[in-house]
């Protein structure tokens, strides 16, 4: 208590208005395999569209039905947590390669100048015209552009002035990467770089170079450069190309930009499926002025990320620096990627693209191998060349993600243990993954995988961490009921140990539902309709009611069952210590979950859903309301504050028909001294849940005619 020492009027405000709050007891964790999407990570789901968006559509080719089961949950519910399971060893990200490439520095070597009818060694003027040429032979700009020589050119210079003074006037851009927007200007001042750095992708692709004298009189075609390498002329003239010596992909020595989806998949492959629509990803590069680019991330057809970014030394627009680099602190959704060098695939960092673009010129060797003759002409090299440098870039173009695979082992073993996962690794892999604190299910399901181990594994986590019940089935395929009890009595190959656990509940048999995706009918995994049941009497009802019969119970989506169940049938399943729960079609009511038992066997109040979800939700609802009295003094001042806490949230239980009774004891007789003195605090909750009418009797009693029935 606060101390005052001074006259004044003071306030002191204190907060003791505790409540229970408000759990949502509808939230579903599902574990299946997808075409794309994060693995091993419980990943929250909002709706049936994000699902798909995030982890791709269902297919009969993907083991288990856990896409199937969430979208069908999702239709009840608006919050489920995925996990996507995958096996690492087969897993593989599509990728895709974005080559390097620059325009090109020319000189033209081995020309005698004077031999050859130049003109005069004392020329006012030499002109070189260079016309560029692509695939189809179609010029790139109109008319040639010109270069003029005015000075440099004597009699006692000859050849090698008259090549130096050509290096100074053409080094610059000229094609090779699609189309460079450099810094080249031609004799009047006029930027040319964007005609020059055309459409140059190889092949046929020419740039062809004539000298005209003085008098603007043409003297010869000195010669032409392809981009396979081949020079052709009239005259023995030498045409080199400095800098269009990188490889269009990473195998050899030259760069690339190596791009892979953010996670597995053959989702993320481009292709274009039967209805003629795009899906999958691709990589859009756009090249603008200088050394920028525009990155841009399409998906199914439409443009959905773009990035600046550049090759220059600035802050935060690199390459590396604008998409992020693995699958932490992410700029993209959907891609990551680094430069590589070498068939190693070597990754190159920041420092070693800048040293090799604007340092040394020995550093280019290094980094990109003999082939980059142009390191000469790179900031100080041993030529005098003073135009501006060849910026590096991305070539522009689209480039396809492919070769992504879904982590889809053929050994049914290896994917069985990629759904149940490991509790032992950082982060918890698979099912384990749903062990975490930040998350709260109430339900889980690994629909379609029918695996004993799978599905103990489901029910023992269920238990351990007591947050959730685990909805199982047998396999399809079941001939009877026969079968389907011996399956759950642990009496069938398949399995071999019975299932008994309070946190487990079995539902039989399958039901047919027709598949949007895959255009025909397709047997569902009953737990899928269990739990879609399970949500929507939390919906109509609370946790507590049963979610069963013809008010809670009724599947309004399935066309029929597998197997027709009489009341014989039902008996059987259901009673004599038998724990599965029927799917029967009568009728005239239709397809209904006709049971609710766990697959508790001893005949407690926990051998049925409704209860086993009350106790759950009340076990989470006192966790949350009074964590805050943890290191508050054990004294009964706080026994009564709990209690007033705890009481309250029974009451409201008790009125919405979950409990017909309750008591909550926390006072002397639940805190001895012992206990005290051990720093606990225990507080004595006893409940009577309400139990679900499951039969309802009607004593028929036939009476004679003397009778009195009152009234």
């Amino acid at each position: 208590m606060p101390n005052f020492v001074s006259p004044g009027v003071y306030v002191v405000e204190k907060d003791i208005s505790e409540y229970s709050p408000t759990l949502n007891s509808s939230i579903v964790g599902i574990v299946g395999f997808a075409t794309k999407g994060p693995t091993n990570k419980p990943t929250l789901i909002t709706s049936p569209q994000q699902l798909i968006s995030t982890f791709g559509p269902p297919s009969e080719g993907l083991y288990g039905q856990g896409l199937e089961g969430a979208l069908e949950i999702l239709e009840a519910t608006n919050q489920i947590y995925f996990v996507r399971a995958a096996d690492d060893s087969t897993s593989v990200a599509a990728s895709a390669m974005v080559p390097f490439g620059a325009c090109p520095t020319v000189v033209v070597s081995a020309f005698d100048v004077v031999g050859n009818g130049w003109g005069t060694p004392n020329s006012s003027s030499i002109t070189l015209k260079v016309q560029s040429y692509d695939n189809n032979s179609v010029a790139q700009f109109a008319s040639p552009q010109s270069f003029t020589i005015t000075s440099g050119i004597t009699a006692t210079t000859g050849v090698a002035g008259a090549n130096e003074a050509m290096r100074s006037v053409i080094g610059g851009n000229l094609p090779y990467a699609n189309v460079f927007a450099g810094s080249i200007v031609n004799s009047a001042g006029t930027d040319v770089s964007a005609a020059i750095c055309g459409a140059y992708s190889g092949g046929s692709a020419r740039i062809v170079v004539s000298a005209y004298d003085h008098n603007d009189v043409a003297v010869a075609v000195l010669g032409e450069y392809c981009h396979s390498g081949t020079i052709n002329g009239a005259l023995a003239t030498t045409i080199t190309a400095y800098g269009a010596g990188i490889p269009n992909t990473a195998t050899s020595a030259g760069p690339a930009y190596y791009v892979e989806a953010l996670y597995p998949g053959t989702g993320y492959n481009l292709s274009t499926n039967s209805a003629g629509d795009t899906i999958g990803n691709s990589i859009e590069i756009a090249s603008f002025g200088d050394d920028e680019i525009l990155l841009s991330v399409n998906e199914d057809g439409s443009v959905r990320e773009n990035f600046s970014t550049t090759l220059k030394d600035t802050a935060g627009a690199f390459i590396e620096d604008a998409i992020n680099i693995g699958d932490t602190d992410l700029k993209s959704d959907r891609i990551k990627g680094y430069v590589v060098s070498g068939s190693t695939m070597t990754d190159i960092s920041f420092d070693g693209i800048t040293a090799a673009y604007w340092g040394a010129s020995a550093d280019v060797g290094n980094v990109f191998g003999a082939t980059m003759a142009f390191s000469q002409y790179i900031n100080g090299g041993t030529s005098s060349f003073d135009g501006a440098p060849s910026f590096i870039k991305p070539v522009e173009g689209s480039y396809s993600l492919v070769g992504g695979t879904d982590g889809m082992s053929a050994d049914t073993d290896v994917l069985d243990a990629a759904i149940i996962g490991s509790q032992a690794t950082t982060p918890k892999t698979g099912m384990y993954s749903l062990d975490d604190e930040v998350i709260d299910i109430s339900l889980a399901i690994a629909p379609g995988i029918h695996d004993q181990d799978v599905q103990n594994n489901l029910i023992s986590l269920a238990e351990t961490t007591q947050n959730f019940l685990a909805v199982v089935a047998p396999p399809e395929g079941m001939n009877g009921v026969q079968d389907a009890l011996d399956w759950t009595n642990g009496l069938k190959d398949t399995r071999t140990a019975a299932v008994n656990n309070s946190y487990g509940a079995v539902y039989w048999p399958h039901v047919k539902v027709y598949s949007v995706f895959d255009g025909k009918d397709r047997w569902y995994d009953p737990a899928i309709f269990a739990v879609r049941q399970m949500v929507y009497t939390d919906a109509v009802s609370d946790p507590w009611f049963a979610p069963a019969g013809f008010v809670r119970g009724r599947l309004t989506k399935p066309s029929d069952v597998e197997v027709r169940l009489n009341q014989g049938d039902r008996d059987a399943l259901y009673g004599n210590g038998n724990v599965v729960n029927p799917i029967v079609n009568f009728p005239k009511q239709g397809i209904t979950v006709f049971g609710q038992r766990t697959t508790q066997r001893a005949p407690t109040a926990l051998d049925r859903v409704n209860v086993r979800r009350l106790l759950i939700v009340l076990k989470k609802t006192l966790l949350a309301s009074t964590r805050t009295f943890v290191f508050e003094p054990n004294d009964p001042i706080t026994w009564e504050k709990i209690e007033n806490l705890v009481n309250p949230l029974l009451d409201d239980i008790a009125r919405r028909r979950g409990i017909v009774a309750f008591k909550v004891v926390c006072d002397e007789t639940t805190n001895t001294p012992l206990r005290v003195d051990r720093n606990e605090l225990w507080c004595k909750v006893l409940i009577k849940p309400t139990k679900a009418a499951e039969m309802i009797v009607f004593e028929l009693n036939v009476t004679n005619q003397a009778a009195k029935l009152g009234g």
